[in-house]
């Protein structure tokens, strides 16, 4: 059984979605949470379904490379096999990203490549999406390299933009397509089912 570690930033609710997929399916085992900060929403449903948790904050660590040198210990002494960013917002040095290479996958609320990158990230994201007009977003699951959301591409899914959307209201949308998405894709990386090829990803059936 693959162990996963999930990092997040706030409430959680990505988070939350592998729990209650993992707690049907029992597709992998949940080493641990790495929380940005103290007092976010993802460490209150850690706690409420007896999952490890750790803060890994800024403030505790002002050099970034010593940050993620310890978690990067801390994940192996979990003997950890795959990282999830579940809305996480702190900077990765490619150090780690280097140390996990292949074995980080994150999910982005857009079609990526569009409207992804530094600054992406939140309302924000979908803020741009109504400003530029589209009539299509969604969300991906992709794997992550030294380039923010520039990784490998794993899985996406479309929703439609109304017209009468907001940020808020086509976050929400977005969000329940990633609370699906997200958990079959943790699944079948633990699974064995995802096969990567340089840029070209393949889910085996």
């Amino acid at each position: 059984m693959k162990r996963i570690a999930v990092f997040a930033s706030g409430g959680g609710t990505d988070f939350q979605s592998i729990i209650d997929a993992n707690g049907r399916e029992h597709f992998c085992d949940i080493a641990c949470l790495i929380a940005s900060k103290d007092g976010i929403g993802a460490i209150d449903r850690a706690k409420n379904h007896g999952i490890p948790y750790r803060v890994f904050a800024k403030k505790d660590y002002p050099d970034l490379e010593e940050l993620y040198s310890k978690l990067g210990f801390y994940l192996n002494m979990l003997g950890v096999d795959y990282i999830v960013l579940a809305g996480w917002l702190k900077i990765i040095p490619e150090s780690f990203i280097k140390s996990f290479a292949d074995r980080i996958i994150n999910i982005h609320p857009s079609l990526v490549p569009s409207f992804c990158g530094a600054g992406y990230y939140g309302l924000k994201v979908h803020a741009a999406v109504l400003d530029y007009g589209a009539k299509i977003s969604g969300c991906t699951v992709h794997f992550v390299n030294e380039v923010p959301d520039g990784g490998a591409i794993i899985a996406q899914r479309a929703v439609e933009v109304k017209g009468d959307d907001t940020p808020e209201s086509l976050q929400a949308r977005i969000l329940e397509v990633e609370h699906s998405l997200l958990p079959y894709c943790v699944k079948q990386l633990c699974l064995g089912n995802i096969i990567k090829d340089g840029r070209k990803v393949t889910i085996k059936n």
